[in-house]
């Protein structure tokens, strides 16, 4: 649990930390893959077959926090017992559930105000627009995060990771050729167009969350972290975005509470499309697989940074085409089919430019261990 990143930490020096480290980057892929494109479909299909609850719909994408629980505790358990075999001394901070420290906390809280309004925004747009539409939209994000991870974290743009967003920007441009007539049954210009800007503003935050979620993890190492664990580990992590779950839940829960929606629920269920017990099921799986995008997010801008995060993100934006194709019945047009072949062509871009740089950087190691070698003892 506690596997420390190789940019936030010392950089792993052992054959099994790296497969560790490259195995938690292929985990954390997947659960932002699974959970941004089943997490859309759900969401969508919510709404298509009579939701109407847009508060309830923005609390379901991180009202699964609770499941972030368990590997807290037993995070804690084993520092507890590692304690007690290294005999140190426990103060008060070492017996707390968690090891953030307090101005960590406040951070994740403040990301979790802005998660929980972006949410708020995101499916208020989507009861107004198709998934295609509301996709490329999001894939707008890609633009926000390079911008922002500019100005909050100082994040280089390479070559490849240029050409990358370049190719994924000009797929969603290809996916906007479509939209004229993409319009749902029963939806006005005006509510139309309502959802096209509120999805843009969700975009606009959620370009932002992803760099301040690296900045929380840069101002964790930069205050030497708490007792002995003084690097971002995937604990604290986990830690992070089980706060950041909370705040954005709490904050969605109030306005549930305003709106009458826990009231509305049992009343929308029996009037559902497909049946009470499948509206339930959508409601349960969609919490499940946007926790697991939230999840992966965060996972992704520890293992690697948050431009990886972004365009992990557009890249998967055709998929979610497809499957609204395979789940919802939409229609794929030759230009979703274009977008697809150019985000796949942009996420072997950013792959090759990250591999080369890899490569890059091992050889320099190696020639300088080559020439420190090489250099007589000193007398």
């Amino acid at each position: 649990m506690d596997v420390e990143a190789s940019q936030h930490g010392s950089p792993p020096t052992t054959t099994s930390s790296k497969t560790m480290q490259r195995l938690l980057v292929a985990i954390n892929c997947v659960m932002l893959g699974l959970g941004v494109t089943g997490g859309q479909i759900l969401s969508r299909l919510y709404f298509s077959k009579g939701g109407h609850r847009q508060w309830l719909s923005a609390w379901l994408q991180t009202g699964a926090w609770p499941l972030l629980l368990p590997p807290v505790v037993a995070s804690y358990v084993r520092r507890r017992r590692q304690q007690r075999r290294d005999r140190i001394s426990t103060t008060p901070a070492a017996l707390l559930l968690t090891q953030t420290q307090p101005r960590i906390l406040l951070s994740a809280a403040g990301i979790g105000l802005i998660t929980g309004v972006s949410n708020l925004l995101y499916c208020w747009g989507l009861e107004f627009l198709p998934v295609s539409t509301s996709a490329i939209l999001v894939s707008t994000q890609l633009a926000f995060t390079v911008l922002f991870a500019f100005l909050v974290v100082r994040l280089r743009l390479t070559a490849a990771a240029a050409n990358a967003v370049a190719l994924l920007t000009v797929g969603a441009a290809v996916l906007a050729l479509h939209v004229s007539s993409d319009r749902p049954a029963g939806v006005t210009r005006s509510q139309y167009w309502l959802g096209f800007a509120l999805t843009l503003g969700a975009a606009l935050l959620y370009g932002l969350f992803l760099p301040l979620v690296e900045l929380t993890y840069k101002l964790w190492d930069a205050a030497g972290g708490c007792g002995a664990v003084t690097t971002t580990t995937y604990a604290l992590v986990v830690e992070i975005q089980l706060v950041i779950g909370f705040v954005a839940t709490a904050f969605c829960t109030v306005g549930m509470i305003v709106n009458k929606d826990f009231q509305a629920i049992p009343r929308e269920a029996r009037q559902y499309e497909l049946g009470e017990a499948r509206y339930y099921t959508v409601l349960v799986w969609s919490a499940v697989l946007w926790q697991c995008f939230f999840l992966g997010a965060v996972g992704v801008i520890f293992c690697v940074h948050t431009l990886l995060a972004g365009i992990l993100i557009a890249v998967f934006i055709p998929v979610t085409e497809v499957a609204a194709v395979i789940f919802l019945h939409e229609k794929f047009s030759s230009e979703k089919g274009v977008a697809l072949v150019l985000s796949l062509w942009g996420l072997a871009s950013y792959s090759y430019g990250e591999w080369s740089q890899a490569r890059k950087a091992k050889k320099k190691r190696e020639h300088a261990a080559a020439v420190e070698a090489q250099q007589p003892a000193a007398p």
